[in-house]
């Protein structure tokens, strides 16, 4: 939120984003409950003209610039090997930490987490079936499409059970600038009501 507060473009939402983090960090629990569940956080930031994913790991961070097609994010770390921005110490730290040798390539979902990213997008879960849905309409997602895959229960993108979708949201960002920006939120947990 402080991001689209701050920032008027996708790639400076990043940098208010990463900036926030390195001076405050990140944490909290992730239920209303009293059961303590915590996570690092993805982040999927669009502009009209372009759209960056931002990966965090304490306070760490990757970020990849969007080039084209589909691009998803779903509880795991997902940038791999093509980092666009990243933490000044970011490589650093996982050598000293020996999750990195410094001489292979540098992957930061394989490094800052347990993720087999060679696996990702052909083992079931969430992140994959999202890819899967997004790379069947490659091409042709309309709201209506991205809407009907936010309210796909087989797949799991929509929870239900001890862990529920707590909200969705599709935007329409036209290139041209004076086309209007339409948002479109839902009005409770579950996005298929």
């Amino acid at each position: 939120r402080l991001g689209l507060e701050r920032a008027d473009t996708a790639e400076k939402a990043v940098t208010v984003i990463v900036d926030l983090l390195e001076k405050y960090g990140q944490g909290g629990n992730c239920m209303e409950s009293q059961m303590a569940f915590t996570y690092h956080n993805s982040f999927l930031i669009a502009d009209r003209k372009e759209a960056w994913v931002l990966e965090t790991s304490g306070k760490y961070w990757a970020a990849e610039k969007v080039e084209g097609g589909v691009r998803n994010i779903s509880n795991q770390l997902s940038i791999t090997t093509k980092i666009d921005r990243e933490h000044p110490e970011l490589k650093e730290y996982a050598k000293s930490k020996g999750w990195w040798d410094g001489k292979k390539e540098f992957d930061f979902a394989a490094t800052y987490s347990y993720v087999n990213t060679a696996r990702m997008t052909t083992t079931r879960g969430r992140y994959c079936e999202g890819y899967k849905l997004l790379n069947k309409h490659k091409g042709s997602i309309t709201s209506e499409i991205m809407m009907e895959i936010l309210r796909d229960k087989e797949s799991g993108i929509n929870m239900e059970g001890g862990f529920m979708t707590t909200g969705s949201m599709v935007s329409v960002l036209p290139q041209q600038p004076n086309l209007p920006c339409i948002h479109y939120f839902t009005g409770t947990p579950d996005p298929a009501r």
